[in-house]
Formats: structure tokens, C-alpha cells, sequence
């Protein structure tokens, strides 16, 4: 199957804003290049001062975002969309689209996919990378396909540092829109005695299972093909709810059903400017107890009001 390639050619002040419109275009992740800061990032991260002459060579003054659209999806209708979010912000782009079967897609996002600390404890390991120290973190060995939540975008990022504060052992989780499972098997490292988590991608449940197998937590990770809440039962410790401000929104008439007195309700995945949005459709019983921030984005916790 022929997947569609997009790229984004923007100046490099407004490549973030850039990719954070071009992660609303698509579920399953995007990369970005952006050489403004080359040399001093790969002293930071390699701790080296050779770099390759390709690199060097590359134009500091602009940045690039790479979006792949599977063929089930519209590529017009994403352009339209990112022209439009362009345009509405003042940014000045150039949009090219190519095709790309999905083996060439992966490989060429992988190469972009590093290992990755989050947070005091954990750190994220693509499987196919084996340079890696883990210096005491405790690894998540992931292959995330084309399922969203690698770690490396802000949203689900901010998730799991909330996660390593708010896991304790022996909790109950329940992940809405679990995309490749990340947030489930990160929790169960960090203690959790069980996860559920549900999606309405199909490949993206699949994704989440192989997860949980390749990290040892699959006799306690389950993965339900279901839209938000729709298949789950029962009350949980933690609910995670990394996904679109939209879709929280919806969440919310009917969340305090898997919710005990003390669980923490956890909600990623929301752009500043819908803050108040999502902040006025949640249940009067409910109260903020942490907001973290980045870039932009912003992961809400949320806890039952105390009588």
C-alpha cells in the first residue's frame, strides 16, 4: 500500500507551532527536522563534537515537519487542513507531498526515534536501538508502529511524568485511546498491579498488546478495541486520557462511572486554547490538582473533591 508523504517546510521560530498543527493532522506520530541548534544538541546528547558533513551542511534557517498519511485517510484533506492552521497562525510554509510505501515510512521515522529519558525514572527505548544506558531507569522497550505514543511528543510525555508521580503499587489503570500502550506498560513497570487499555484503532490495541509482551507485563495488560469508555467496566485507581480535547470533553458526562473516591483522573493531549473548553465540561465533582505545561500543551490531574 502507497502511503502519502507530507512535508512542511517552515522558518525555524515557527517550527513548533508547525508541528503541533501537524500532530492534530494525524494519530500515529510525525517527525521533525530542525538543524538551528545542531552543533550544540549533539554536544548535549552524544557529547561529541564531530558531526557528520551532510549535517552541517543542512539549512540552519528552516525546519521541516514529515507527516505520513496512510491510504485509508485523505492527504488532500490534511493539506487543506494544514494550510489553513498555517495560514491562521501568520506562517509563512511550502507543503510537498510524495508517496512512500509504509516499510519506507517506518524506516525513515525510526532513524528520527531515539532512546529517551522521561521524568526521574523512566527511560524510553525504541527496540531497535541498542545504544542506550539506562543508568538505573527502568526501560520500556518499545516498537510503537504506526500506533501514537512514542514519548517524544509533549502530550504524552507530560503523561508520563504524571503517571510516574501519581502510580503506586498495586493500582488499577484504565487507558482511554491507548495508541501503542505506552502509558499501560509504563504504569505496570511503575508498580501498577493491572491496565486496560482501549482504543478504536485496531492496529493500535495490537500495538499495545506486542508492547506489553515485549516489556513482561502482558499477564497484566489488557487491550479492547472499543470507542473511549464504551467497553470498559468498573471503577480504577488511575484513567488516563491522552487524546484530543474533543474527545475529553465527550468523556466527561460519564467518567465519575469508573472513578472511585480517590482515583486520579488523568487528561493529556489538550491545546492551550481549549484549556477552558475541557476545564467547563468536567463534573462539578471533580477539582485540578496539577496542570503541567509545555510548549503549548498541557496535561491536566484530576481528583473527586474531598467531602
Amino acid at each position: 500500500m502507497d502511503w502519502t508523504e507530507i512535508i512542511v517546510e517552515v522558518d525555524t521560530k515557527d517550527i513548533d507551532t508547525a508541528g503541533n498543527i501537524a500532530q492534530m493532522t494525524v494519530p500515529y506520530g510525525i517527525y521533525i527536522e530542525d538543524y538551528s541548534m545542531l552543533e550544540q544538541e549533539v554536544l548535549e546528547i552524544a557529547r561529541i563534537d564531530l558531526i557528520d558533513e551532510e549535517l552541517l551542511q543542512q539549512d540552519r534557517t528552516k525546519g521541516k515537519v514529515h507527516i505520513y498519511i496512510s491510504p485509508e485517510d485523505n492527504p488532500a484533506e490534511a493539506i487543506a487542513f494544514l494550510k489553513e492552521r498555517l495560514e491562521a497562525e501568520g506562517i509563512t510554509y511550502r507543503i510537498l507531498s510524495d508517496t512512500c510505501d509504509v516499510e519506507g515510512c517506518l524506516e525513515n521515522w525510526k532513524k528520527y526515534f531515539h532512546p529517551i529519558n522521561i521524568g526521574q525514572r523512566l527511560l524510553i527505548r525504541p527496540v531497535w536501538r541498542e545504544d542506550y544506558d539506562p543508568q538505573g531507569r527502568i526501560v520500556l522497550n518499545l516498537e510503537p508502529g504506526l500506533a501514537f505514543g512514542t514519548g517524544t511528543h509533549e502530550t504524552t510525555r507530560l503523561c508520563l511524568e504524571a503517571l510516574e508521580k501519581y502510580t503506586f503499587d498495586g493500582a488499577t489503570m484504565l487507558d482511554v485511546g491507548c495508541g501503542s500502550g505506552i502509558l499501560s506498560v509504563a504504569a505496570l513497570l511503575l508498580g501498577a498491579k493491572s491496565a486496560t487499555g482501549i482504543d478504536i484503532d485496531e492496529l493500535a490495541v495490537k500495538s499495545s498488546i506486542e508492547n506489553a509482551q515485549r516489556n513482561g507485563v502482558a499477564d497484566r495488560y489488557t487491550g479492547i478495541h472499543g470507542n473511549l469508555t464504551d467497553k470498559a467496566q468498573g471503577t480504577y485507581d488511575i484513567i488516563t486520557a491522552n487524546i484530543v480535547a474533543d474527545a475529553i470533553i465527550m468523556l466527561s458526562g460519564d467518567i465519575e462511572h469508573f472513578m472511585n473516591d480517590n482515583t486520579i483522573y488523568i487528561m493529556s493531549g489538550i491545546i492551550d486554547t481549549r484549556l477552558d473548553d475541557v476545564l467547563t465540561a468536567l463534573p462539578p465533582s471533580l477539582e485540578i490538582i496539577r496542570q503541567y505545561e509545555e510548549k503549548g500543551w498541557i496535561c491536566l490531574v484530576a481528583q473527586k473533591k474531598k467531602a
